[in-house]
């Protein structure tokens, strides 16, 4: 059963001002993926704490194998639908690949973008080395909201060989860990944690002031995301980390084959779907 708020919900960037004091309260945070205006629409009848427009619409909505050919083109476009359909939920927008790695004037310009021309009402980045921190200083500065994003970093895919968990070493934990609190100091409003070891994103959780979302991290982390393709059971086998909460691939497989079946047969449509 849905619980629906009986006031008025606030206003997007005032619930998304407000997830910082959840990690006091230890209320979960929930997020979840959106790429159109439908799937947004219907995510804003649910208790969900904000939407993330991901660069994984290259994997889910345009088949690619990796994120790196989303472009900011894109990006802005996806965004600008899931706006318009999240109603009162706040919505983040993913910085693709090379959208903020050059210059820290070049980030800002493109994190405007997603602001201005979509109506996001903050944005993410991958990655806290000194160059990201410097982006994400200069785009908090301008009064963005910006979510960071460490651990597992799809934009780096090349570099890695694959999808792979990352922190496993101490070497590569202290890594991820020196990343998550330079991001910290740079002004984010929380820290995605993504395929790290449950035990690391657990500390991680305890030594950061700022909220942590995790995303194959385990269940210490202050909130959670997930595609929602993922959950809903769209792609199959689910990745480790999902649960799938239902199976649309399956019954969409079954209603069209059924209508196929029916069309076939001349029993659709029937009297009573003719004019």
């Amino acid at each position: 059963m849905i619980t629906r708020p009986t006031h008025p919900p606030a206003s997007p960037a005032a619930s998304l001002a407000a997830l910082a004091a959840r990690k006091a309260t230890g209320e979960k945070i929930v997020a979840l993926t959106a790429y159109d205006y439908l799937t947004a629409s219907w995510l804003a009848e649910c208790p969900v704490d904000f939407i993330l427009v991901g660069d994984s619409l290259g994997n889910v909505i345009a088949g690619y194998p990796s994120t790196l050919p989303v472009t900011m083109d894109e990006m802005v476009y996806h965004t600008r639908m899931v706006v318009r359909g999240a109603a009162h939920i706040p919505v983040i927008a993913d910085m693709p690949f090379l959208s903020y790695e050059v210059t820290p004037e070049d980030a800002l310009r493109n994190a405007g973008r997603l602001v201005k021309e979509a109506g996001a009402h903050g944005v993410k980045i991958e990655g806290g080395e000194a160059d990201v921190a410097a982006a994400v200083k200069k785009i908090v500065r301008a009064h963005i909201p910006v979510l960071g994003h460490v651990g597992l970093k799809p934009q780096s895919v090349l570099q890695l060989g694959g999808y792979k968990v990352q922190g496993r070493t101490t070497q590569a934990a202290e890594r991820i860990r020196e990343e998550a609190h330079a991001l910290q100091e740079a002004g984010v409003f929380a820290i995605v944690l993504e395929c790290v070891p449950h035990l690391l994103a657990r500390q991680l959780t305890r030594e950061l002031s700022v909220p942590t979302i995790g995303i194959g991290a385990g269940n210490g982390c202050d909130g959670q995301i997930l595609v929602t393709h993922d959950l809903l059971g769209w792609f199959e086998p689910p990745k480790k980390f999902v649960k799938l909460y239902a199976h649309f691939r399956t019954e969409a497989i079954r209603a069209v084959t059924a209508f196929a079946r029916d069309v076939r047969a001349g029993v659709f449509p029937s009297p009573r779907h003719s004019f």
